[in-house]
């Protein structure tokens, strides 16, 4: 059995993650940039009948828009303690910590990786991540990552051919 097996529910840190961590300021609004990528392996995840979500230590509108645009019902924002806030998104769920994969790429994200049963990060995450980590995705936060991420979990366990069948 993998380690990949059981897992149920994606876990998100958002800049550097699911962005390149670029943080652009004009007036009001914040700009992030995301990548289809990660959105159409979020989907493949949700349409294979599991769970994500984001937890970030900042958020905002760019990232609440995000989360509408691929159907991920409920996020965590201005998060300090990672780890505590773990414990209330698998509550949220109904999904034990052993079933959940959590990625991050920076030092507030360590907790939360240390927690979850399965953890992950961009290639370019910062040398304590990786060090850490159980997997280490071969693109980088905000360029496929997440993806890199689902393709991984649903290839180990034999789910993809299927999902790509439903595709063609």
């Amino acid at each position: 059995m993998s380690a990949t097996s059981d897992l149920r529910l994606i876990v998100l840190d958002v800049d550097g993650v699911l962005t390149d961590g670029t943080i652009m300021l004009g007036g009001d609004e914040e700009l992030k940039a995301f990548s289809t990528k990660d959105g159409a392996g979020l989907a493949l995840w949700r349409d294979a009948g599991y769970h994500a979500t984001f937890l970030t230590g900042r958020g905002g509108e760019a990232v609440r828009r995000r989360a509408r645009e691929l159907r991920i019902p409920r996020i965590w924002e201005q998060v300090r303690d990672k780890a505590r806030a773990l414990d209330e998104v698998c509550a949220h769920f109904g999904v034990p910590l052993a079933q959940t994969v959590a990625m991050g790429d920076d030092l507030p994200d360590l907790p939360m990786l240390r927690a979850a049963g399965f953890s992950a990060c961009p290639s370019d995450a910062v040398r304590d991540v990786r060090e850490c980590v159980d997997w280490i995705a071969p693109s980088r936060g905000g360029h496929g990552a997440v993806r890199d991420l689902v393709e991984h979990v649903l290839r180990e366990r034999g789910e993809w051919s299927s999902l790509l069948e439903r595709l063609l």
